[in-house]
């Protein structure tokens, strides 16, 4: 009989993220499809909060690992945190989100408990008591389905693949394990945390927009000239008052390292498509970008697609977006920012 666990970490405040709640989603869900028990293992420097939160999850077990030790990213406590949820739940199926967290030591604690792991896992389905897993391979370019009869299987659910928990908060009383934290483990310490401010910020997971600059930004224009400086202030601006997230074609981000103007905020970080990242928003604008398939591969999670080229023929004009303007992006987006200012 199949054992499932949800397991996770709490956040600085004692919450738990969007993904992953996510997660429990997704392992609630298997937990009904299998009529399995079901348990959650949070480790974190306070867990109680995140507990409470989700105690009608319908879990039978809610087990925790609290500390300071355990409020820092350090992979030898986070490692030895989930190794002892995963042995003291007995699950034969643990379902985590995908945090920089659970991602780096989700291997290590699969080899210690003698299990197996996947990730980028988008779904997870049950047919004759037998679990199925889908996921992507080759930068989201492929989709495998796979089975697997190693337990524990430890699965790391993409954010955006399920539906958030939803549900009412209450109180529990968790199981509370003791453990031993040696000198060895804490050779690594954090000394603060640096964030760029807000205004800075261009990559926004969770902003309902993204905008996705081209080459097209960079070249000349009808004048002849380019204009990079207008270029860069246009886009800060309407991030800045949008709070969209930022996105770059392959083009545009490879500008930088062939001599040629480039948008001085914009990185491989920002690329989407072309072995760059496949964003999750449920609205996206594309600028200056040629629509090429590579490109719009990188779009294929987002809801609604709009784009703005002064070539009616270009590749976005071809079935790729559900709503083409076929203008001046300088001149649009000024506007754009002008309304925004209005508000």
């Amino acid at each position: 009989m199949e054992k499932v666990l949800f397991l996770t970490h709490s956040e600085a405040d004692g919450a738990l993220s969007k993904s992953a709640m996510e997660a429990l989603g997704a392992a609630v869900e298997l937990r009904q499809s299998l009529s399995a028990p079901l348990s959650v293992g949070i480790f974190g420097a306070q867990v109680k909060p995140a507990l409470d939160s989700i105690s009608n999850c319908g879990a039978q077990r809610f087990i925790g690992v609290a500390g300071e030790a355990f409020g820092h990213v350090r992979y030898a406590t986070d490692a030895a945190a989930c190794e002892a949820l995963v042995r003291a739940s007995e699950a034969t199926i643990v379902i985590a989100a995908p945090s920089s967290r659970s991602s780096r030591v989700a291997a290590g604690v699969c080899r210690r408990v003698g299990g197996c792991v996947d990730t980028h896992v988008t779904g997870i389905a049950v047919a004759s008591d037998s679990v199925t897993v889908t996921r992507w391979f080759y930068r989201q370019r492929i989709e495998g389905s796979l089975t697997r009869s190693v337990r524990p299987w430890i699965l790391l659910l993409d954010p955006g693949a399920h539906s958030p928990w939803a549900g009412t908060a209450g109180s529990v009383t968790p199981e509370m394990l003791d453990v031993p934290i040696p000198d060895t483990f804490c050779r690594t310490t954090v000394k603060g945390i640096i964030t760029p401010p807000a205004d800075q910020q261009t990559i926004r997971p969770d902003a309902s927009l993204l905008f996705v600059a081209g080459a097209g930004w960079t070249k000349k224009q009808k004048d002849g000239q380019t204009h990079v400086p207008e270029a860069e202030t246009i886009i800060l601006d309407f991030l800045k008052k949008s709070k969209a997230s930022l996105g770059g074609s392959k083009s545009l981000v490879d500008l930088s390292g062939e001599n040629e103007a480039a948008l001085r905020f914009m990185s491989h970080l920002n690329q989407v498509g072309q072995t760059g990242a496949s964003p999750r928003h449920p609205k996206g604008l594309s600028t200056c970008c040629h629509g090429e398939e590579p490109h719009t591969v990188g779009w294929r999670f987002i809801g609604e697609r709009r784009a703005i080229n002064l070539d009616p023929n270009c590749g976005w004009a071809r079935g790729k977006a559900d709503v083409l303007y076929v203008a001046d992006a300088f001149e649009v987006m000024a506007k754009v920012n002008a309304l925004l200012g209005e508000k």
